[in-house]
């Protein structure tokens, strides 16, 4: 059994400490990492993307959701971090099965927290 201060294995499983869990990377989904993609003119979404299929900036975001407009985060560094403080004013409509991207610039794995305070956004109608 290995012990450190954040995480315990056990017989080959990681468990991470409950009270450091909002901090740590959001959970693989067959492979790929939950993450906010920022694209050249297509806009910002979050969602589940493969690092190893994108190709010449072109990528699928699986799970997409658009982050139209968002408060409670001062840049995506830090919503892909703490998620938002102000989810009531946030402006993310409803999410779809994929979206395929092309000029993708910027890539920013979210965090457990981060993750959740995205899906707990009510989805913005008009």
């Amino acid at each position: 059994m290995d012990i450190n201060a954040e995480t315990l294995s056990v017989n080959g499983v990681d468990y991470v400490r409950a009270d450091s869990i909002d901090n740590v990377k959001a959970e693989l989904v067959d492979g790929m990492e939950y993450c906010i993609v920022r694209t050249y003119s297509a806009g910002v979404f979050a969602g589940y993307i493969d690092f190893g299929a994108i190709e010449n900036k072109t990528g699928t975001v699986i799970n997409a959701r658009r982050l139209w407009r968002w408060y409670g985060a001062a840049s995506l560094s830090q919503l892909a971090t703490d998620g938002t403080s102000k989810p009531t004013e946030c402006k993310f409509p409803c999410e779809v099965s994929s979206v395929m991207l092309t000029e993708i610039i910027e890539i920013i794995p979210c965090t457990v927290r981060a993750q959740k305070s995205i899906a707990e956004v009510v989805v913005w109608q008009e």
